[in-house]
């Protein structure tokens, strides 16, 4: 076995170690899962790994999340306390990105999600999340926006304040240090 083979092997035993005590530290996400069948999942799919651990350094602190409707899927989510900070400062899409003529950000936060291999949360699945946990207190996260509001040039984002998820809008060209975007990956069963 090549030393190279072995280093890979050796992170991700370390970064599945790290996953591992996340999950437990935090049974409420996922009351219905086994760490067993969460860890199989995993070792059998190098891809979805490599992209958890984009997660994880883009300051995403992703984790099982037990959703029904997905009983044949494994699903991760972002659990950072704030939008991931290595995703912030991002307009919503690439043509937002694509008509700033000045003033650039970085990145979209739909590209940099295409990049990474994970989806951004629908405004739905971003309610549910804060009903796991209170998440956004600081920051706001870009969500999926309809194609009607985005056309018009529009786009959505949300945040937690005053014990309330709330909805917002801004022009899809915006972008601040304070807003990122939270996502997931869904790993099909094996």
């Amino acid at each position: 076995m090549s030393v190279e083979k072995v280093w890979k092997m050796e992170e991700k035993d370390a970064f599945l170690a790290l996953l591992h005590k996340r999950f437990h530290e935090c049974m409420h996400r996922h009351e219905n899962l086994d760490w067993e069948d969460v860890a199989h999942q995993l070792y059998e799919n190098d891809r979805a790994v490599k992209t958890l651990m984009e997660m994880e350094n883009t300051g995403g602190e992703p984790d099982a999340l037990h959703w029904e409707e997905r009983s044949d899927h494994l699903v991760f989510v972002d659990f950072a306390k704030e939008s991931p900070s290595g995703r912030r400062s991002f307009c919503y899409d690439d043509e937002a990105l694509e008509k700033r003529k000045t003033n650039k950000p970085a990145d979209s936060a739909m590209g940099y999600s295409r990049k990474i291999g994970i989806e951004l949360l629908r405004e739905a699945e971003y309610r549910k999340l804060q009903e796991v946990e209170e998440l956004d207190l600081k920051t706001s996260s870009w969500v999926i926006t309809p194609e009607n509001i985005r056309k018009l040039g529009g786009a959505l984002f949300c945040d937690r304040r005053y014990n309330t998820v709330f909805t917002y809008h801004n022009g899809a060209e915006s972008y601040y240090g304070s807003r990122g975007f939270r996502g997931k990956l869904v790993i099909p069963r094996t």
